[in-house]
């Protein structure tokens, strides 16, 4: 089992000029001690489940860029990115960024996008669900093409690359790992067996009946199902847990079939230290000189 910590809010005690030292001590010691990543929310207004819009949100790139300059071991990813907020081959160029700068330790997490809020406000194109999966289709190929080194040109419905250059290649070999976050049975999933290597999905009651899903999509598309990273989502909504409560989420999650369990650090919670003594407890740590 392998643990993780997103960061959701920076509306730290202190204001907002204690963000970039309250941020890095949590990613220092979400790296120090021995977790195996950490992610941050990609979106510009804080979302309504966590805050409202307008409390400070840090855009996820730079964000993860300032904790890889911090961190040596840990990986790094966003939870995830909306696939409307950014042209394709940038994305890539830009986790390939993360990637190179950190020593091979950038995840790309995407998704169909959902907040039609911030992207209204900042002025950000917000098709309709079904070009939503089109678009998200065609990043996922841009993105395996561009990590693959094939420069030749690319010519999708809503996007048309001459040159999918792509230089410096990543570190991490074959390409960072693509996470797609989401549960939808019918696309969704369906696009983690075709072209991912992991999913996230919720800590529900649902989650058993959603991997079945994928394990079928699997079985289609002729993908090992073993081959996939199972994450889960999991926030604590009474506040910051205990060690036991840690270790027994994880054992729940574990038996459901999760491999990869990344706890939401939620409003005023600070839980890398608690979520590092877990991962002592249940062999979870990241070893030394990874």
């Amino acid at each position: 089992m392998r643990i993780g910590l997103q960061v959701p809010s920076f509306t730290f005690p202190g204001g907002e000029e204690r963000i970039a030292p309250t941020f890095a001590r949590i990613a220092r010691e979400a790296d120090q001690g021995g977790l195996h990543s950490l992610w941050v929310m990609d979106h510009f207004f804080q979302i309504g489940v966590v805050g409202p819009p307008e409390e400070p949100m840090l855009e996820g790139y730079s964000a993860l860029a300032y904790a890889a300059a911090l961190t040596e071991r840990i990986t790094l990813g966003t939870m995830v990115t909306g696939v409307t907020y950014r042209h394709p081959g940038l994305l890539v160029k830009t986790v390939t960024t993360l990637d190179a700068l950190s020593g091979g330790r950038a995840w790309l997490g995407i998704g169909a996008a959902w907040n039609e809020e911030e992207s209204r406000g900042l002025g950000v194109p917000f098709p309709p669900l079904a070009e939503r999966f089109e678009r998200l289709e065609e990043t996922l190929l841009i993105a395996r093409r561009m990590w693959d080194g094939n420069e030749t040109p690319f010519e999708g419905r809503h996007y048309t690359l001459e040159r999918p250059l792509n230089s410096p290649r990543s570190v991490r070999r074959p390409r960072p790992p693509i996470l797609i976050g989401g549960a939808g049975e019918k696309k969704t999933l369906r696009f983690v067996a075709k072209y991912a290597d992991a999913c996230n999905l919720f800590d529900s009651e649902e989650l058993p009946r959603k991997l079945d899903v994928l394990r079928e999509h699997c079985e289609r598309e002729g993908r090992d199902y073993g081959e996939i990273e199972k994450t889960s989502l999991a926030y604590f909504a009474d506040g910051a847990p205990s060690v036991d409560q840690v270790i027994d989420a994880v054992g729940r999650l574990a038996e459901r079939g999760v491999d990869h369990v990344i706890f939401s650090q939620g409003t005023g919670q600070d839980i890398a230290g608690t979520l590092s003594e877990a991962a002592v407890q249940t062999g979870s740590l990241v070893p030394a000189g990874r």
